[in-house]
């Protein structure tokens, strides 16, 4: 958004509102206005007066004025272009009934807990006001017009005059001649600096705008990418506008259509390498000409709102894409190689793939222990546990749907929100506003929450809180990145947490993986050599005989064999053996020998192996995915602890 400087707020005495001025006196200045110029009459004025002190909605003065047709929202939107409102833009956003006087009152709450927040930036993170809506406000308030440059005409002579490396980098865009001047929109026309940099060039005949610095940004490009060279030396022209946009849209449409998680664009010396990650894998998907890569990065840059002008540092951003009829959420990672900029797009979850927890391919008997001893359990927190990309945060957020009902307050703290449920509070960290994982925990307990959702534990501090929401008798669901269950109290452990706190709060951990599914198009039988039963563990006595199954290949797999993923998972519900192990701080592998021994705890391999021999995924899958910690046990009792027949 533009970082338009409107902590001017204070120096304005918007601080005032919160200490107790009156909504009536915040609803002068525009009425005053509109009688300065004809518009209204004081009669006029002071029969809505009338009509809004008995309402008992929260409504402005200015919509009873338009509802009693004494003035039209185009009449009022002349007359404050007619110059600057001396209203603070808290109290302007009020008046014009974008915000209401509470949600005034909380943002500048807000504002006091985060000093560094701009007001402006806080109404459009909390969903009061649409950007574009807030930016409009701006210019009535500073004086200047707003402009939308998508539509705004641009005089190539004008915007030749420089270089689209400045314009990028001081957030302006040069727009073409008027009588008074030359018309340049700025995200911040405040900004001393960005208005001295277009003065340098153009003079001090500047008649000033303010756009979205996103549309700035985006009109850059365009003009970039339409025909000017990569640099002075006159090298390879960059790709056409529309040949990068066609290229873009056409790889993310085929990424969901294949149901890629991630999308990797990579340069290389001579050409330009897309890929999918599918099922795990990266599979090539198409090579593009090398000449498209500074096109297509600043696309995507634009896209995910990073600075196309800055191309010798890492950046991340956020897409939200719809083409077509499909809404794709994306996570962009922008890493700087020799080649040039490697973009990773992963996909985040969908609305529509948030499963029942019965379909998350837990075994009965699994399913049965984690909703009974884990879910249902009083209090404690509840660890769903694994490397990145292990379907971890789907599984969580099932198990929070689970638990969610109109008799339980659920409460979240993520980063970011990846699925949107009804019924519980969402909380999106934003560190660009002071609202991290530190400052959001502190304030959850205060809201009287019965499940707390913590996106992932990540340091001490997180673990903390964690640990010190469950004795107070809270549900914590969280993440963790450890190889099995095990693993995850030991990380506690090396937290420097207590380990009499973890034994006494820790209710489940739910270690998981992610397996290719046989495709079931192709399916054939692969009897296990005595080598592969050997890499499994077993010997002659314990799998002879055993007979998994694979994917042959077809046109349906793509020939790869496989179709989907489906989760291995390793439940440890900790019993007092494993407590007294723990609070004994034994080691590793003597806590994994009690869990298997006392808990009824089935690895990730015998679940596996398990999942293998019903013809679900393969041998090859088992052992590439799956850590081999432990021996596995016959498969006869793997399968009676599973409760599968």
């Amino acid at each position: 958004m533009a970082k338009v400087r409107v902590e001017l707020e204070k120096e304005r005495g918007v601080e005032k509102a919160r200490k107790g001025r009156a909504p009536s006196e915040r609803s002068n200045e525009i009425p005053k206005l509109l009688i300065r110029e004809g518009l209204l009459t004081e009669e006029q004025l002071h029969y809505a007066r009338r009509v809004h002190a008995k309402l008992t909605s929260q409504r402005s003065l200015l919509s009873i004025l338009e509802e009693l047709q004494y003035v039209s929202k185009d009449q009022v939107q002349d007359a404050l272009r007619s110059g600057p409102v001396s209203v603070p833009l808290g109290s302007l956003l009020v008046e014009l009934g974008y915000i209401s006087d509470a949600d005034l009152s909380m943002v500048l709450d807000s504002q006091q807990e985060h000093p560094n927040a701009k007001f402006g930036q806080l109404v459009v993170d909390l969903n009061l006001i649409d950007e574009n809506d807030l930016l409009r406000v701006l210019s009535y308030q500073l004086g200047f017009p707003y402009i939308d440059p998508a539509v705004a005409e641009v005089d190539p002579k004008v915007i030749e005059r420089g270089k689209v490396e400045i314009y990028a980098e001081h957030r302006f865009l040069p727009l073409h001649y008027q009588k008074d001047g030359i018309l340049v929109a700025f995200a911040d026309p405040l900004n001393n600096e960005q208005v001295l940099a277009a003065r340098k060039i153009f003079g001090d005949a500047l008649v000033i705008g303010i756009a979205r610095e996103k549309a700035i940004l985006e009109a850059l490009n365009r003009y970039e990418a339409k025909g000017r060279k990569a640099d002075k030396g006159g090298k390879r022209a960059e790709a056409s506008d529309s040949a990068v946009v066609t290229a873009v849209n056409d790889m993310l449409l085929a990424a969901c259509k294949q149901n890629a998680s991630d999308v990797h664009i990579e340069p290389l010396r001579d050409r330009l390498q897309v890929r999918f990650r599918r099922d795990g894998v990266l599979i090539p998907f198409k090579d593009y000409p090398l000449d498209m890569a500074p096109g297509l990065a600043s696309r995507i840059k634009i896209m995910a709102g990073a600075d196309i002008a800055e191309r010798r540092r890492h950046q991340d951003g956020r897409i939200f894409f719809e083409e077509g009829g499909v809404q794709i959420d994306l996570r962009a990672s922008i890493y700087v190689t020799i080649h040039g900029e490697k973009i990773v797009l992963r996909l985040l979850g969908r609305q529509g793939e948030l499963r029942a927890i019965n379909e998350l391919g837990l075994a009965p008997r699994i399913l049965q222990r984690f909703e009974e001893e884990a879910l249902e359990a009083p209090s404690g927190v509840i660890i769903i546990t694994g490397p990145t990309g292990s379907g971890k945060t789907s599984t969580l957020y099932s198990a929070v749907n689970h638990l969610n009902s109109p008799s339980c307050s659920i409460i979240t703290a993520e980063d970011p929100v990846e699925f949107v449920i009804d019924g519980i509070a969402q909380c999106s960290i934003n560190p660009k506003i002071n609202v991290t994982f530190e400052e959001t925990l502190k304030h959850i307990v205060r809201q009287d929450p019965d499940v707390i959702v913590i996106g992932e534990i990540r340091d001490r501090f997180s673990a903390e809180m964690a640990i010190e929401a469950a004795l107070t008798g809270h549900k914590v669901l969280t993440t963790f990145h450890t190889e099995d269950s095990t693993g995850a109290l030991l990380r506690l452990l090396d937290m420097q947490i207590e380990a009499f706190l973890i034994a006494s709060t820790i209710a489940g951990i739910l270690a998981q993986r992610l397996v290719r599914r046989i495709c079931k198009d192709c399916p054939e039988e692969h009897p296990l050599t005595p080598d592969e039963l050997r890499r499994l563990g077993y010997g002659l006595k314990d799998g002879g005989g055993l007979t998994f199954k694979k994917g042959r290949g077809c046109r349906k797999c793509r020939y790869t064999g496989y179709r989907g993923r489906l989760a291995v998972h390793e439940l440890l519900i900790p019993g007092e053996m494993v407590k007294d192990a723990v609070i004994a701080r034994k080691t590793a592998h003597e806590i994994r020998k009690i869990n298997i021994q006392t808990t009824g705890l089935v690895t990730l391999l015998e679940d596996g192996i398990c999942k293998a021999s019903q013809g679900i995924t393969s041998f090859n899958e088992v052992i590439r995915q799956l850590p081999r910690l432990d021996r596995p046990r016959p498969l006869v009792e793997v399968k009676r602890l599973l409760g599968v027949h």
